[in-house]
């Protein structure tokens, strides 16, 4: 036998495959195959992961079955009998939350996880968790972005990018991050974005080919995979909720659990976090926090680019703006002052551009076990909200009249303090 032929019958196989799989991965037949098994999507919907927040197939197929989009971070991983979930779950609400965001994942993330569900958040209604934790000097963590970004979001932006205000600021941030430089192409791409120019041809056509494998992977992987699951912990987390919905004796009962859960500690925090993450430092913690500021952030003008995706979609979005634990806030020396400026700042932002659903609880951190920790909203909590949520997404509301003012984009507005009243207009 030859050497060629020899050669052929070694790596011929493996170059059929290969060609195989480019077929298979660039083939436009997959997007036409919605279909997604119940159990994943249902299991998706508090699982938290990653995956599916980076992904686009189990998103859209829950939100065009009922599943409603709340955007957050690490506040929905703290399950208790009165977390939205369950709420919505035991007392079978109209909707279902599709819980979206995890520890770390702030506005520029939940920009880019908009871009895969675009079309579910048309004239649909959402719920945003604002945490003032966001907003710190240096804005969202580049390490915490990398582990949630996601190429497939950002090449199905880029493909509808049309040069306004709001997809040249997400470029220009974008290229801040390690993951906006990890593909030369699309760097490329982002830098003639973020400048007012259009990508060039071979950049739209490699964004094209990328953006193609990158959906057929995902609609392949995606369709029965089962991701991390809680579902047992809700159900857990029903059986100890009565079979009506009461408010008043459900505020008797979160009293009751939080009482039982915050034995160890004098700031009504619960036991497991106390003994895990504090008991043993607490004491250097003392006024750690004197000099913390919420006030000057990169993350307004992030946050702006979700409020500017709202408008553009239309979206009716209730925020919810929680406290912090007053007794921890005290202890640890955050100033009071700096809390109720962030406070007005971010509300102006919203209601000056028509957003007008805002739960305010920022005042609300020395109402008794209304928080489960330092900064995560737990028993009273959850169940405050539920007044402003349930209504909201169960009644019908006014339509938003948005008015995007590209002024929150600016290093100006970043920086704005309140010295001069501004945030009192």
């Amino acid at each position: 036998m030859s050497m060629k032929k020899r050669l052929f019958m070694i790596f011929g196989p493996i170059f059929a495959a290969a060609l195989l799989m480019l077929a298979v991965f660039l083939s436009p037949l997959w997007s036409s195959l919605n279909y997604v098994n119940p159990k994943v999507v249902n299991n998706a919907a508090s699982s938290l992961s990653p995956q599916v927040l980076k992904g686009q197939l189990i998103k859209r197929n829950a939100l065009e079955h009922g599943y409603v989009p709340f955007f957050g971070s690490s506040e929905w991983s703290r399950f208790d009998p009165f977390h939205p979930a369950v709420l919505a779950a035991k007392y079978d609400r109209s909707y279902q939350p599709f819980l979206l965001g995890a520890r770390g994942s702030q506005s520029l993330t939940h920009f880019f996880v908009m871009q895969s569900i675009n079309p579910q958040l048309k004239n649909k209604k959402a719920v945003v968790f604002v945490s003032p934790q966001w907003f710190t000097p240096m804005g969202e963590d580049p390490n915490a972005f990398s582990f949630y970004y996601s190429p497939l979001q950002t090449t199905s932006w880029i493909k509808r990018e049309n040069g306004s205000k709001m997809d040249r600021y997400a470029a220009y941030r974008l290229l801040q991050m390690p993951s906006g430089n990890s593909d030369k192409e699309i760097a490329g791409a982002l830098a003639r974005i973020a400048a007012g120019l259009k990508p060039t041809t071979s950049q739209m056509t490699y964004v094209n080919i990328r953006n193609r494998i990158l959906l057929n992977e995902d609609q392949i992987f995606s369709r029965y995979r089962v991701p991390l699951n809680n579902e047992k912990t809700i159900d857990k987390n029903e059986e100890l909720l009565p079979n009506q919905y009461n408010y008043q004796k459900l505020d008797q009962l979160a009293g009751k659990i939080g009482a039982e859960k915050t034995t160890s500690n004098d700031f009504q925090i619960d036991n497991t976090f106390w003994n895990r993450r504090l008991k043993s430092h607490v004491k250097k913690l003392k006024n750690f926090q004197a000099h913390m500021s919420y006030v000057k952030s990169p993350e307004y003008s992030d946050f702006q680019l979700m409020l500017n995706q709202f408008a553009n979609d239309h979206t009716n979005v209730l925020f919810i703006i929680p406290p912090i634990n007053a007794k921890w806030q005290k202890y640890t020396g955050m100033s009071s002052a700096m809390l109720e400026t962030f406070d007005k700042k971010i509300t102006y932002q919203l209601r000056s551009q028509g957003f007008n659903h805002i739960d305010d609880l920022s005042r609300d951190g020395n109402v008794p076990y209304f928080m489960a920790d330092t900064i995560h909203p737990g028993w009273r909590g959850w169940l405050t909200m539920d007044k402003a949520i349930r209504p909201f997404l169960t009644e019908k509301v006014p339509s938003p009249r948005y008015r995007i003012d590209n002024y929150y984009y600016s290093k100006e507005w970043q920086n704005e303090s309140g010295s001069d009243n501004h945030f009192d207009d």
